[in-house]
């Protein structure tokens, strides 16, 4: 199982880079550089690929909705350039308060428009002149669009790879059964590893039916909260406003990924009281209804022997690679339990 880490949406590149090249000495396969409404990703990575050497570099995520397909295509390959093939492109369709609300582009068909993207992506990575016509994206423009000056094109470099890594984030059955069909690898929010099977089973089962057998086995890649503590319960509340902030804030009533799949876990009506608390702007009140059963359940948090008998559950679950959240307030202390992580998991 590979064992990486997620960096914090607020660090900064410079403060980062050096834990990130200790997390590195320390055997950490992978580190996953996220891009919200914060610094973007891309000038991190850059910078982290300067730094490091051997640890891999992945995006989580690029959101689909305002990089071109054929940028996105750009960037993971000069990205796998100055890693030296140590890129993964993260890709997802984030949430409309984000790229409605903070981008101003309307949020739609994540679905067709994922599917096509990758195949976009593969296309420049194999330096093909780039014509595609599909439902969102026609590449070149067709006639009568734009100045009729538009040709195929392909990559003028030549890439590391011709076969980038993607990993998809989502959530939904129909995009789990499209991400297990053509992607190289799936990331999944709040992974319970007791009920993944009931939830995600049959859409994982269809789309691994339609999948290419040029394509690797589908990694796996869970992001749970991590914290080895003889003293769990002073940790649980950490993990907390996370995710009434998604459980509860990130959507609409009725309107909300992440409440219905914490409803589809089996906490239905603690979701409707933490998004009716959080919408109401009760926020305290909603990141105290959170329930204990349902952190430790999503996160890895507690004494070693358990977060071990946690850790074989994700992998018993399908999980081939932890790229987890440290609970820690100090680079120092982050270094230390990632190392002590990556000694526990093997």
């Amino acid at each position: 199982m590979r064992v990486g880490m997620f960096l914090n949406y607020a660090g900064g590149f410079r403060e980062v880079a050096d834990e990130v090249a200790e997390l590195e000495r320390a055997g950490l396969d992978l580190i996953a550089v996220p891009e919200a409404y914060s610094f973007d990703a891309v000038s991190q990575l850059g910078f982290l690929a300067a730094r490091t050497s051997t640890i891999t570099l992945a995006s989580g995520i690029f959101q689909i909705y305002t990089r071109t397909p054929t940028l996105t295509a750009m960037t993971a390959a000069g990205l796998d350039y100055v890693s030296n093939g140590r890129f993964e492109l993260g890709i997802g369709a984030s949430g409309p308060q984000v790229i409605e609300g903070f981008h101003g582009v309307r949020y739609d068909a994540p679905l067709g428009r994922t599917r096509e993207i990758i195949e976009i992506c593969r296309m420049v990575w194999r330096r093909e002149p780039v014509v595609h016509e599909g439902t969102r994206y026609q590449i070149p423009l067709p006639a009568g669009e734009g100045t009729g000056l538009g040709k195929p094109l392909k990559l003028i470099n030549h890439p590391v790879r011709e076969r980038i890594p993607i990993t998809v984030a989502s959530l939904g059955p129909k995009s789990v059964e499209q991400t297990a069909e053509i992607a190289d690898g799936w990331l999944p929010m709040f992974f319970h590893p007791e009920r993944a099977a009931q939830v995600w089973g049959d859409a994982l089962a269809a789309g691994r039916a339609r999948r290419s057998a040029e394509l690797d086995p589908l990694d796996i890649v869970a992001s749970p909260a991590l914290a080895i503590t003889d003293h769990p319960e002073a940790v649980l509340p950490l993990v907390k406003p996370q995710l009434a902030l998604y459980v509860g804030g990130m959507g609409a009533r009725g309107k909300n990924f992440y409440n219905d799949l914490i409803a589809s876990f089996g906490f239905e009506a603690e979701a409707a009281r933490i998004q009716d608390l959080y919408l109401d702007g009760r926020k305290d009140e909603a990141i105290a209804a959170v329930p204990d059963e349902l952190v430790r359940a999503v996160s890895l948090i507690g004494p070693a022997s358990h977060v071990a008998e946690r850790v074989a559950a994700f992998a018993e679950a399908g999980v081939t690679s932890l790229t987890v959240t440290p609970l820690a307030r100090t680079s120092a202390e982050r270094v230390a339990l990632m190392s002590g992580f990556r000694a526990l998991v093997g």
